[in-house]
């Protein structure tokens, strides 16, 4: 299976040409379409998202993952070995959270290179091909050499909001374990208690909860949390007690 994880959007062309790309490879890999939206040219607050949903799929994954503002300039090409899962994309800080959370996380650099690789479009040109070969079962020592990772001082948990999601809910870079179970946040100049479950509150309350994924998401029932508190990415929040 190959899971795509971009910030390339729904509307023209472009997860539909990395998606032809990869059906053209690897015919008969299922491709999912996990995030379409990820953080638009913002690598961190996407390095914290993609490490909660790609510990949702199975040991030998191939996640395709592109949040790629410096693409054409020195960034490097990797593969990452993570708990049995392989992402391809570029080192940025996208697989800082994924590589720093596995056991004995594998770096790569990409040495392979397609015949024609346009300066802006690795997703396609690159990335995509990579990700149908290693999905096709050839070995990443075939296709790069091993690395080092570049380590960010960024913290294990963070603090901000990572994604708005079509509700509106917020989700923070937090674990559900890295808040108090009865814990308060700040955020956008309001206290936000938690609940379980959007039926725990009135309507029109809002109140954190943690996510199917593990995240600690601010949510409102019946109403959109960015925009009653003025939340968007990169909102900080504070943990009280």
């Amino acid at each position: 299976m190959i899971v795509l994880f971009t910030d390339f959007g729904l509307e023209g062309p472009y997860t539909g040409q990395v998606e032809a790309v990869l059906q053209q490879a690897a015919p008969g890999v299922p491709v999912i379409r996990l995030f379409a939206d990820a953080p638009t040219a913002r690598p961190k607050p996407a390095a914290y998202l993609l490490a909660a949903y790609a510990a949702w799929f199975p040991a030998g994954t191939v996640l395709l993952c592109v949040v790629d503002p410096g693409v054409g300039g020195d960034r490097r090409a990797v593969i990452v070995e993570a708990a049995g899962r392989l992402f391809v994309g570029p080192e940025n800080g996208l697989f800082e959270i994924v590589g720093r959370r596995a056991l004995g996380a594998r770096w790569w650099d990409i040495a392979w290179r397609p015949d024609r690789l346009s300066a802006s479009f690795h997703g396609r040109d690159l990335f995509a091909p990579v990700a149908a070969r290693l999905a096709r079962g050839e070995p990443v020592a075939s296709l790069a050499r091993p690395a080092e990772a570049t380590r960010r001082d960024w913290p294990d948990d963070l603090a901000e909001i990572v994604y708005i999601d079509r509700y509106g809910n917020a989700m923070t870079g937090m674990r559900g374990e890295a808040v108090p179970a009865n814990g308060r946040l700040a955020a956008g100049g309001s206290t936000i208690l938690p609940a379980p479950v959007f039926s725990a509150v009135p309507a029109g309350a809002a109140f954190w909860y943690v996510n199917s994924n593990g995240l600690v998401e601010i949510a409102v029932n019946g109403g959109r949390a960015d925009a009653a508190l003025g939340l968007a990415i990169g909102s900080p929040i504070e943990i009280g007690g």
